[in-house]
């Protein structure tokens, strides 16, 4: 068969299997992340049915979902957003990186991945995902309560965390000395320093140039602009996908707005490929052996994120309903600990069971953070009834 024809198909037979799968996940109210996964090792080298002949498309497909992903957080958020939220979360987000980042960088130095594995698994397990907790809370009715500005803000926090770490990760796993590594962290540091000031007070003007009446031209000028930023970010080593968050930020007010709406879909589809291209490039031979220790990470991980949430939650006067349901609520990991881990992968610094280990505890968390936060209200509840009526004095004659 024509090379072509075959890959035609074998592309066409993708989407509409990822089609079904996101149906199946929409259906019985879970994140369609954990089945894109396991699509991908259904394809992938040692699945069901391996496919070959789609690589040079997925691959760039994956770069833009990535950068797509970004870019889209970063229209939720104003730089003064950005900067009131750290200014009310840096405590509670200093101990989410201390509770969250070790267990992930223990595990790696046990399985002798060494430091830059370490710094790897310590991403994975510290980051939430923004996009699966957005939509928890959404579909709860959850917006407008007393403990969410508490989640809103941790997860800003976080996100400012990532525009750091990623350039770092970047240039440990390129190789670079000591000396390169400081250059690469000096020039994040500045790049996003530039990009914040330019957002707080030029943000308009960012917003009028890629700003159109004509939907057409205004999806290839925000397109344009944002696969430009990630590829000049990327050339200077701060990473592709910080790039385009910085973009995100410095665009706002209705042009912000209009963006979203206008790529969402785009981001979803090209998000879809990215997870797809993970699990095809991680063998399912592999998940076995390290799944007693995803297993493990899923129990202590899933504690420390409900710790923090608790504690972050009780700073701001939150009651113990409000606190338990903000510590549910950040439990679910996702889209950005694939990310850190396919960078950790594309580059070949890590071993290759790292994104067996990562493919596995995204897939239980990505299942177990939305059961959490629904099962978290009627659980508490139930305690404190059983509390009240143990506390009742007996009328029994």
């Amino acid at each position: 068969m024509d090379h072509t024809a075959l890959s035609l198909i074998e592309l066409g037979a993708v989407f509409f299997v990822l089609g079904a799968l996101g149906r199946l996940a929409a259906k019985i109210g879970m994140s369609p992340i954990p089945l894109y996964l396991i699509g991908g090792l259904c394809f992938g080298q040692g699945g069901l049915i391996p496919l070959a002949d789609i690589g040079p498309f997925t691959h760039l497909a994956s770069e833009m979902g990535v950068v797509l992903l970004l870019l889209l957080l970063g229209l939720e958020y104003s730089a003064a957003e950005l900067f009131t939220g750290l200014k009310r979360s840096w405590m509670a987000g200093v101990l989410d990186i201390v509770l969250n980042a070790a267990p992930g960088a223990a595990v790696a130095l046990i399985l002798g991945w060494g430091p830059v594995g370490a710094l790897v698994m310590g991403g994975v397990t510290y980051i939430s995902s923004s996009g699966i907790i957005a939509k928890v809370l959404g579909d709860l009715g959850r917006l407008g309560n007393r403990e969410t500005p508490v989640v809103l803000s941790i997860l800003v926090f976080e996100d400012l965390v990532m525009a750091l770490y990623l350039p770092i990760l970047t240039a440990l796993l390129v190789g670079v000395s000591v000396v390169g590594g400081l250059k690469a962290v000096g020039i994040s540091l500045a790049v996003i320093t530039v990009v914040l000031v330019v957002a707080l007070k030029f943000g308009r003007y960012v917003s009028a140039l890629v700003d159109s009446p004509d939907r057409e031209v205004f999806l290839l000028k925000v397109l344009g602009a944002a696969l430009l930023v990630a590829g000049a970010a990327s050339a200077l080593q701060v990473s592709a996908a910080v790039g385009a968050f910085l973009l995100g930020i410095a665009i706002s007010g209705s042009t912000a707005e209009n963006a979203t709406h206008m790529l969402e879909p785009l981001r979803d589809l090209f998000a879809a490929v990215f997870f797809v291209v993970f699990g095809l490039n991680t063998n399912p031979a592999e998940i076995p052996p390290v799944l007693g220790w995803a297993i493990a990470l899923a129990v202590v991980t899933t504690l420390t994120k409900v710790a923090t949430g608790w504690w972050a939650a009780r700073r701001q006067g939150v009651g113990k309903m409000g606190r338990a349901r903000a510590g549910a609520a950040l439990v679910a990991r996702g889209e950005f600990s694939i990310v850190i881990a396919g960078l950790a992968v594309s580059y070949g610094a890590v071993d290759s069971e790292l994104a067996a280990l990562a493919t596995a505890y995204v897939l239980l968390m990505a299942i177990l953070g939305p059961t959490a936060a629904r099962l978290v209200e009627p659980a508490a509840r139930a305690l404190q009834r059983r509390g009240s009526t143990a506390s009742e004095p007996s009328t029994a004659s």
